[in-house]
C-alpha cells in the first residue's frame, strides 16, 4: 500500500460507531473480520469518500484485526479510495469489451472536456476520471459507474449530459 502524506480528521462519531457495532453484529464474534467490506463502505462515506492510512489503522483497531489486512483489501478493491478524490468520480470499465466498444475513447473525450488526466482532479475538485476492473455490464458497454449507479451505452452526448448535470446538482451519487 503506497503510503501517502494526505492528512485526514478522523471522526469516528456516535452514529458511525453504532453502524459499526451493526454490522458486527451480524456476525460471530471470533469473526468480526468478516464484517470489514461493509465496515470500510461506512467509514469511507463518512470520511469524504477517501480512508488515510490512520483511518484504516483505525478500523483494524475496532476489528481487532492487524493494520496489514485492511490495507490489503482497500488496496485490492477500487471501490476503496486512499486519496482525497474529486465529487463526481467517473469509473470507466477498461476490460476488454468495454474497450471493444470504445471506452479508452470516450475516457479521453471526457478528460479532454474536464481539463485532466485520468487520476486528476479538476481544479474545481468536482470531476475525476479513472479506468476500473471490469464491472460487470459487459452487455451494456461502454459503460461507467458514478456513485452507486451505472451510467450505459455511453456516448459522447451521454458524457456532455452527464457533466452538466453534475454541475448542475441533478446527480445522486449514493443510493441510501
Amino acid at each position: 500500500m503506497e503510503r501517502t502524506n494526505y492528512k485526514q480528521e478522523i471522526n469516528m462519531t456516535q452514529p458511525l460507531m453504532n453502524r459499526i457495532n451493526e454490522l458486527m453484529s451480524h456476525y460471530p464474534a471470533d469473526k468480526k473480520k468478516s464484517a470489514l467490506l461493509p465496515i470500510l463502505h461506512e467509514v469511507q462515506d463518512a470520511h469524504e469518500n477517501w480512508l488515510s492510512a490512520e483511518l484504516m489503522d483505525k478500523v483494524a483497531e475496532i476489528l481487532e484485526i492487524l493494520p496489514i489486512e485492511v490495507y490489503e483489501v482497500v488496496s485490492f478493491y477500487s471501490m476503496y479510495n486512499q486519496r482525497p478524490i474529486g465529487k463526481f468520480m467517473f469509473e470507466f470499465c477498461h476490460t476488454s469489451p468495454c474497450c471493444l466498444k470504445g471506452t479508452e475513447d470516450l475516457m479521453d473525450y471526457t478528460c479532454g472536456k474536464l481539463g485532466v488526466k485520468v487520476g486528476e482532479i479538476t481544479s474545481d475538485g468536482l470531476f475525476e476520471v479513472k479506468g476500473v476492473e471490469c464491472l460487470g455490464a459487459c452487455g451494456y458497454a461502454p459503460m461507467m459507474q458514478l456513485g452507486d449507479f451505472y451510467k450505459e451505452n455511453l456516448t459522447e452526448d451521454k458524457i456532455d449530459q452527464l457533466i452538466a448535470d453534475c454541475r448542475d446538482d441533478k446527480i445522486i451519487l449514493h443510493d441510501k
